[in-house]
């Protein structure tokens, strides 16, 4: 029982730190699993579970914009002092990555779900990001509520390559709306926002799926994992929003590299 809980925070701390951070939680949390030899029906639902605390603890941070996007709260508001991001912007960047999940997600899970192809979107998901930050064009969007419908149907393209553990959906999302005008800052802030709604769906299909693997023995485990989680994505995402403007994607990407060369070193020599 013991060591479970340790497993639970572990993999708590896990991905509260990395759910929102351009650096892979899915891919972590192989990585971890491997580690700890934790894997299988139980790992793959506790890791749902979990998952549910760090979306959780965004929608905190996040509510008065969502009260917004509902109609229920003013924010965000243009020269003419009207709010331009709507849920359209919301739903035009979640639907490609939603279409393309239900198309392939057998496919995913069967062939891409292995610390090796992991190993292979740290690398190519780290290059990404630095193509993001170096080859950024003019900014034509200072904050999130300048994203035009264009830009957050092509930051919705980009979210598709997070499809493949272990490239990140924040570094994709991120990337990808610097790439099409956005800054770092509306970039990173439209990228958390639109988490929340297409995780909650991922994860609520997956908890569709796998609602049999729980049981009442692991209640225990599974609130010390989804606590844990929340508990540290909140504090991650708070700290990493204030230290927006000095940490660029570079350092995350160079991290991956080096976690990327570190873990295979282990695998080759396992």
């Amino acid at each position: 029982m013991t060591q479970d809980i340790v497993t639970a925070v572990i993999q708590g701390i896990v991905e509260g730190l990395t759910e929102f951070l351009p650096v892979s939680s899915t891919g972590h949390l192989i990585l971890t699993g491997r580690l700890l030899g934790f894997t299988g029906d139980k790992a793959d639902t506790f890791e749902i579970i979990i998952q549910l605390g760090a979306i959780l603890a965004v929608a905190v941070i996040y509510w008065r914009r969502l009260l917004g996007l509902l109609g229920l709260a003013k924010v965000g508001t243009d020269s003419a002092g009207a709010t331009r991001l709507n849920l359209i912007h919301v739903i035009l960047a979640c639907f490609p990555a939603m279409l393309m999940g239900l198309i392939f997600q057998s496919i995913i899970k069967k062939y891409l779900f292995s610390p090796y192809t992991v190993l292979i979107g740290l690398v190519v998901g780290g290059i990404f990001m630095l193509i993001g930050q170096k080859m950024q064009p003019k900014v034509e969007a200072e904050g999130i509520d300048q994203l035009s419908y264009r830009q957050a149907l092509l930051i919705g393209m980009f979210q598709c390559l997070s499809l493949w553990p272990g490239f990140s959906r924040s570094g994709a999302t991120i990337a990808g709306g610097m790439l099409v005008g956005a800054s770092y800052r509306a970039a990173t802030n439209f990228s958390f926002l639109i988490a929340i709604p297409i995780m909650f769906a991922a994860t609520g299909y997956e908890l569709l799926k796998n609602y049999h693997s729980l049981s009442a023995a692991d209640a225990g485990f599974f609130a010390t994992g989804f606590v844990v989680s929340f508990v540290v994505a909140l504090a991650a995402v708070m700290t990493f929003l204030k230290l927006l403007a000095r940490l660029k994607l570079a350092p995350f990407a160079y991290y991956r590299f080096v976690l990327a060369a570190v873990f295979l070193i282990y695998l080759l020599a396992s």
